[in-house]
């Protein structure tokens, strides 16, 4: 009996532990197996390439390049410091990597992966790599490194990556895109580099590493290779680009300011000049704090992007889009003539030409070649500001143009319905016409990007076709082999009869040969057609206007626009020289380099072909002198938050603390009155104004 019980006793027993292995191997035979493989197998992200950057004629704007970091994991280091000293024994560490190294260990946790030295040699690789052993927790890691080879050309344009922040990480999980970024450090932070980060970052690669108990890899058991980024191909020239950067950049004289141009048959962006520079290299691996403080405190703001991000009065330059506003509005007739005595008066007071100017009986053509304020003046109470405001607009002027560039400012084009919503106040709210008399010569509230001066340019010169403006002109892809052209259809044609732009154009074509700029574009081989401007910084206030009595930096600014050419526009451009003075003796001349350049038929036959991809390859006169006497208007108490400068992208996956600079709106004057009141734009300390 008691062997019976046994034997039935042993059978349960057995029952049980088979019951137990068909669990275990059967049932939860998949959950277990894929457990024992997370513990055996390891997903390791490897990181795109990211695409290239070139301009129009194939250099090479930026790059990525494969370089080997040392890296170390704090939280497996007993005594950095010791650590530091016995590495630098094998390879080189200077000053600035320790101090580096010190920062990102601060802004992460003790088991990231932090670099200590990056740019390392074959020799010092190899040298390290057969002492490894003796430093636990610190390795050799190959990544792709960016490089910016034009330095601080077109660095605005181009733009820079930098170390994922915070913020960043906040929009990546927003997006969706987090698979994408595994083992990525960077992102793009600013200019080309941001707007087409998704295209140039690729899509990240996988493999499947086996590892020991210890943690240490032993075989790649899969492996799926990652998709690198498309290459963009630019319309810039930089050729012509550091052309002008050169001007602006005179070590003798060097000046602050923007400039623009566009193929006005295309939208093809063809120069985009921000002047200071800085170089986007020192972003790359975060910039050190000696450098971010020369840029972040320098009084002439390198950082700012002025072509999209400055905001300017454009003086005399807007008064083509005037003259053609009165025409298609029927507000005055071109042939109408009238008596300008150097000014032009209203309700008891007088608005005084440039200069003092008279120029006698005038008309439309005659007041465009000049540049009379009093004939402009006069045409403010006419048009009215509202019917300019919704004229101007269609040229892109108070909108976003559309360029596809991040953070493109609207500006000021000023309306009844915008000045009741800039000003708090409502003693404050109301339009008085003596504003629209300094609107209609471009300054007062008005207040403009240099890139919608040179959009509005090229639509002139289309004929009033709007073609939205645009940089990346080839999406390539040297994977697949297969490129995608950008390009801008218009998007609209302005109403405007052909007569009345004819009048305009003709007038802008006589201003190189007889008017304004008539010294500047003297023996040029080709018909062009422009408009100076001097802009005004600051209120005289009935005083006279004397420049060697005054700080450079409240010197007025000197603008031109202008296309060439005229009968078969291939340029339009717009230029800004920050406090430069005479927009003819100034602004003019680089005006003429640039279309010398572009024009010249050898350097069109070297470098204007029309590109295809080839994978096979592929890896002033005295009357400007003086500004027209306008008021200022004091600032109104609730400016938008889209008027502050947004702070420069963190450093080192650090918010970095910076001043937010604002661009200073236009100001109501003390005294307000039914009568003439004028105003005009003012200017901050850095000349975005």
């Amino acid at each position: 009996m008691r062997v019976f019980v046994a034997a039935i006793f042993v059978l349960c027993c057995f029952s049980i532990l088979i019951y137990r292995l068909w669990v275990l191997q059967v049932e939860r035979y998949q959950g277990f197996s894929e457990r024992a493989d997370q513990n055996r197998i390891s997903l390791v992200p490897i990181v795109p390439k990211r695409g290239n950057i070139y301009d129009r004629n194939g250099e090479v704007l930026a790059r990525s390049y494969r370089d080997y970091t040392l890296e170390v994991v704090p939280g497996q280091i007993v005594d950095i410091d010791a650590m530091i000293e016995a590495v630098g024994k094998i390879i080189p560490i200077s000053p600035l990597d320790i101090r580096r190294f010190k920062q990102r260990m601060g802004a992460n946790t003790r088991y990231t992966s932090i670099i200590l030295r990056s740019n390392l040699t074959d020799e010092e690789v190899a040298s390290f790599a057969v002492r490894s052993f003796k430093f636990p927790g610190v390795s050799i890691r190959a990544r792709w490194v960016r490089e910016y080879p034009q330095g601080e050309s077109a660095a605005h344009l181009i733009g820079y990556i930098g170390r994922i922040s915070e913020r960043d990480y906040e929009r990546i999980q927003e997006e969706g895109l987090e698979g994408d970024y595994r083992g990525t450090d960077v992102i793009g932070k600013k200019g080309l580099e941001l707007s087409y980060e998704k295209v140039l970052h690729g899509k990240p690669g996988w493999e499947q590493v086996e590892i020991a108990a210890s943690g240490r890899p032993v075989r790649v058991l899969e492996r799926t290779d990652p998709i690198p980024g498309d290459n963009l191909r630019l319309s810039i020239d930089i050729g012509l680009q550091r052309m002008v950067e050169g001007i602006f950049n005179d070590p003798e004289n060097p000046q602050r300011g923007a400039l623009v141009a566009i193929d006005p048959r295309n939208g093809q962006v063809l120069a985009y000049v921000s002047a200071p520079s800085f170089d986007p290299n020192l972003f790359v691996d975060g910039i050190d704090v000696e450098n971010w403080r020369r840029l972040s405190d320098s009084p002439d703001h390198p950082l700012i992007d002025r072509p999209i991000y400055g905001t300017f009065p454009i003086g005399s330059t807007y008064k083509p889009f005037v003259a053609l506003a009165a025409l298609t509005l029927n507000a005055r007739d071109a042939k109408t003539r009238i008596y300008d005595p150097g000014y032009f008066e209203f309700g008891n007071q007088r608005f005084r030409n440039a200069g003092g100017a008279v120029y006698g009986s005038i008309d439309m053509h005659r007041a465009l070649v000049v540049s009379s304020d009093s004939y402009f003046f006069s045409l403010g109470p006419i048009i009215g500001v509202d019917a300019l405001h919704d004229f101007a607009i269609q040229f892109g002027f108070g909108k976003q143009t559309g360029i596809d560039l991040p953070h493109e400012k609207k500006g000021v084009l000023p309306s009844r319905a915008w000045k009741q919503s800039a000003f708090k106040d409502p003693k404050q709210q109301t339009w008085f016409p003596g504003e629209t008399i300094s609107v209609a010569v471009g300054q007062g509230y008005n207040s403009f990007t240099m890139m919608q001066l040179a959009q509005a340019t090229a639509t002139l010169a289309a004929n009033g076709v709007y073609t939205r403006p645009h940089i990346v002109n080839w999406l390539e892809n040297p994977t697949q082999k297969r490129a995608e052209p950008v390009v801008s259809s218009p998007e609209y044609k302005i109403e405007m009869s052909q007569a009345d732009i004819n009048v305009v154009k003709r007038a802008l074509a006589e201003v190189p040969t007889h008017g304004t700029a008539r010294r500047v574009f003297q023996g040029a081989n080709y018909e062009s057609a422009g408009k100076t401007g001097t802009a005004q910084v600051f209120s005289l206030r009935g005083a006279t206007y004397n420049a060697r009595n005054l700080d450079k930096r409240l010197h007025d600014h000197a603008l031109y626009m202008g296309f060439a050419p005229v009968d078969d526009p291939k340029i339009a451009l717009a230029v800004i020289v920050e406090n430069g003075g005479w927009g003819s003796t100034v602004a003019a001349p680089i005006a003429r380099k640039v279309f010398d350049y572009w024009l010249d038929d050898d350097i069109q036959t070297r470098n204007r072909q029309s590109y295809t991809p080839n994978f096979l390859e592929m890896e002033g006169d005295a009357t400007e002198a003086v500004s027209p006497d306008i008021k200022i208007p004091e600032a109104p108490t609730n400016i938008e938050e889209e008027d502050v400068i947004q702070p420069l992208p963190e450093i080192l996956g650090n918010p970095i603390p910076s001043q937010q600079t604002r661009i200073s709106r236009p100001a109501q004057s003390e005294k307000q009155s039914t009568q003439a009141t004028t105003v005009t734009k003012t200017q901050n300390e850095g000349g975005l104004g």
